[in-house]
């Protein structure tokens, strides 16, 4: 579903690459969690799979398309959730939906009734008809979730997706979350909330100074630190100090 070769991106005047070197696969029917501190390279990596930023080395492939020889193609299987739900926010929500499904070539006939669920589920429904620009952080939030699932993308990318959601919103972006998985699909996401990602996830990666250093599933996580939870473990590989003043044995 996406696979990441040798990515590396270095932004100009920095000394060192905000990600490098970077290998990676997420499988179909899997929810893949991606954490690291903040500046880890977390949304630089986001951003290069999704075409925002170019990247100085290595291959992109979504569904198959390189993202650099194949675009169009690539971009076209892909839903994004930004951490920031950049929307045109002077469209109402359901002309902006509408604009996201001329984009992403939905048919006329299949909209209205995709839209008309995913806005129920997300409890927007009295509110499409208003403008973007009147709505609450989390509101805008629903509208970016609506807009990234309207087109039934096979890989969809989350970058700090709870943000803003109220606790029925977020429960039910959950609920869409493995569904899209059961359906075959993916989902690569973000977050700090490690709560979520113990409960939801399939296999997490972890990443460090724009360089990957751990990957595996959360059975194998379980099995192999099983006197840990899984914010133990994430402060035991990336936080010096904190490995320092809690050592523990493996088995």
């Amino acid at each position: 579903m996406l696979k990441i070769s040798g990515l590396t991106k270095q932004y100009k005047g920095q000394n060192a690459p905000a990600v490098s070197g970077l290998d990676l696969e997420v499988r179909p029917g899997e929810i893949m969690a991606f954490l690291g501190p903040n500046g880890a390279g977390k949304s630089t990596t986001i951003k290069c799979i999704t075409g925002i930023l170019p990247y100085d080395t290595g291959s992109i492939e979504i569904c198959g398309y390189n993202l650099k020889s194949d675009p169009i193609q690539a971009k076209m299987n892909i839903g994004f959730v930004p951490d920031n739900h950049a929307t045109y926010e002077n469209l109402t929500a359901i002309d902006y939906i509408n604009f996201i499904c001329n984009i992403y070539r939905v048919p006329v006939e299949e909209r209205k009734e995709r839209i008309d669920e995913l806005a129920e589920m997300m409890s927007l429904t009295q509110a499409m008809n208003k403008p973007i620009n009147s709505f609450s952080h989390g509101m805008k939030q629903k509208v970016s979730v609506i807009a990234a699932l309207v087109h039934k993308p096979k890989l969809w990318i989350l970058d700090e997706p709870m943000t803003g959601l109220d606790p029925k919103s977020a429960h039910v972006l959950k609920e869409l979350m493995r569904k899209h998985c059961d359906e075959g699909n993916s989902v690569f996401f973000s977050s700090h909330v490690l709560e979520v990602v113990e409960k939801l996830c399939d296999r997490l990666a972890i990443i460090k100074g724009g360089e990957l250093i751990e990957v595996m599933s959360m059975d194998a996580l379980r099995d192999k630190k099983s006197d840990l939870s899984l914010e133990e473990f994430f402060l035991s590989v990336t936080d010096n100090n904190y490995e320092s003043e809690h050592s523990y044995t493996e088995e």
